[in-house]
């Protein structure tokens, strides 16, 4: 039979943190960077499109 005991996640094999952390903070900058970029597109269609 399968056993059915509690897994503890911050211990599990396969875990890599650091990783994790680099991934999350990556993506960060991707969001923060491309939201800066999203509103100086509609700043200039503003100004040249009007």
């Amino acid at each position: 039979m399968a056993n059915h005991g509690e897994v503890a996640y911050s211990t599990a094999d396969g875990n890599d943190y650091v990783a994790h952390e680099a991934t999350y903070e990556g993506f960060i900058k991707l969001v923060k960077y491309g939201t800066g970029a999203v509103v100086c597109i509609l700043v200039l269609m503003a100004i040249f499109l009007t």
